[in-house]
């Protein structure tokens, strides 16, 4: 097994695909979006969110009954001490603050009853994500459940890549859920990260890190093909977010503001209309100054990318 260096920089190529719904193979949709784009020794960022809706880990909220306790976190949790006091805390932009004081409360219940019996109290007190149960780049009332076997999975896709194309790959599942660093620290909410990064107790760890203005980046939760240490991997995570971008939107209010509707009015339909990139492509360079004739330039990790391989 290769050892992912350290000391590179990147090139980066989002991937463009169809918008992933339930049903056929996650494999087959990564290995034809790679044809003629992947070469040996690149990494090949993907994300949980595409892969968990392609596999079906997708539950509809809308039949759910919430129970006494959803129902308190949804009015007075959200509204009150996430909307005035945590939002605050954690430096929530204005217009966050204003969405968590309107907290929708018969969908934000349902929700918050899916959450804690699935990830728990402490995931459930967060104001979003809980326990990496995701209701964005979804319609309707769907939410994405995290993968439970991450690892096998991203082994899968690359024994698929090399079998497929041909080539020697390193993949990496990430998720958008914040990793926090201090210093050689790492610290996220959300269980089930890579070696490395700790999962702390849910929404203490997420208010410690944002409160404190610790360095945040995606999380990375699976490597397969090299070693890695959890600060490269976190650079490269960080990287292939930023050259991915929100899709239709950050939060479940995003998605719904671009398209003018109520939250739970999402459809397929309109999110098969935007630019879905699933895939971010990260080639390795050795460290050195381009020169300045290049075509392409090289970036270190963690800064926006926009050049194409």
């Amino acid at each position: 097994m290769l050892k992912a260096s350290s000391m590179t920089d990147y090139r980066a190529l989002a991937v463009t695909t169809d918008f992933w719904r339930p049903g056929g193979s996650y494999l087959d949709k990564v290995t034809d979006a790679l044809v003629a784009k992947v070469a040996d020794h690149d990494f090949v960022i993907i994300s949980e969110k595409a892969l968990s809706t392609s596999m079906g880990r997708i539950m509809d909220e809308s039949n759910i009954v919430p129970g006494l306790n959803a129902k308190i976190i949804s009015q007075f949790w959200m509204r009150i001490v996430w909307g005035y006091f945590l939002g605050v805390l954690c430096h929530f932009g204005p217009r966050l603050l204003q969405r968590l004081r309107q907290y929708p409360l018969a969908p934000g219940s349902r929700h918050k009853q899916v959450s804690l019996g699935y990830a728990g109290l402490s995931q459930s007190l967060l104001f979003g994500s809980e326990g990496g149960i995701d209701g964005s780049n979804l319609p309707y009332s769907y939410v994405s459940l995290p993968l439970v076997n991450a690892g096998e999975i991203a082994q899968k896709i690359r024994n698929q890549i090399l079998k497929a194309l041909g080539k020697h790959v390193f993949v990496i599942i990430v998720d958008t859920d914040k990793t926090y660093s201090f210093r050689n620290f790492h610290f996220t909410s959300r269980p089930k990260p890579l070696r490395g990064i700790h999962s702390s107790a849910g929404v203490v760890g997420y208010i410690v890190g944002r409160s404190f203005g610790f360095r945040r980046r995606s999380t990375p939760l699976a490597v397969a093909g090299c070693k890695i240490k959890a600060e490269e991997a976190l650079k490269v995570a960080n990287t292939a977010d930023r050259i991915r971008g929100p899709g239709s939107g950050a939060t479940v209010w995003d998605m719904a503001a671009r398209f003018r509707v109520p939250v739970t009015a999402v459809t397929w339909e309109m999110l098969s209309e935007i630019s879905h990139k699933p895939i971010v492509i990260l080639r390795q360079e050795p460290t050195k100054q381009p020169s300045s004739g290049s075509a392409i330039a090289k970036h270190k990790p963690g800064l926006a990318l926009k050049e194409k391989l």
